[in-house]
């Protein structure tokens, strides 16, 4: 039963990741035109605003380390961790990323999450990489 769970909250995370990265996306795609500044600081706004996003799906997974490790002892993390919520984000910011230092290592279910969490950072970076060279074709012909 355990396995299902972990399976079902894993998807809940990756879901709620994608439904932020959707939501500031569209958000930042809207209010671009509103701002009457260059082409340039646009794109540099919107990169500031992706990054935004980034670090609010990573701190999800993060609490979600947090919660699995001390709330329902679905695993551990060790190595150079000390158990505290910023020790999870940044071993979240590591697996996002796909850097993967080495220096924590999951044990047991939290697993699991390392990995489709690492899935999910590379779709969602290559996404906001996508996204942003679309908004910088828009003006390349005026240049």
């Amino acid at each position: 039963m355990d396995l299902v769970l972990v399976f079902i909250i894993n998807g809940l995370l990756v879901a709620a990741a994608v439904v932020v990265h959707y939501w500031c996306l569209f958000k930042i795609f809207k209010s671009l035109p509103l701002f009457d500044i260059p082409h340039s600081l646009k794109i540099v706004l919107g990169v500031f605003g992706a990054l935004i996003a980034h670090i609010i799906e990573i701190w999800i997974f993060a609490f979600a380390y947090y919660l699995m490790v001390h709330g329902m002892s679905w695993g551990s993390l060790e190595g150079n961790f000390n158990g505290s919520l910023m020790d999870c984000a940044y071993f979240s910011f590591t697996v996002y990323t796909t850097v993967g230092f080495g220096d924590i290592e999951p044990l047991g279910y939290v697993r699991y999450l390392t990995g489709i969490e690492s899935l999910t950072g590379l779709v969602l970076i290559t996404w906001t990489a996508s996204f942003l060279y679309l908004e910088m074709q828009k003006n390349w012909e005026k240049f």
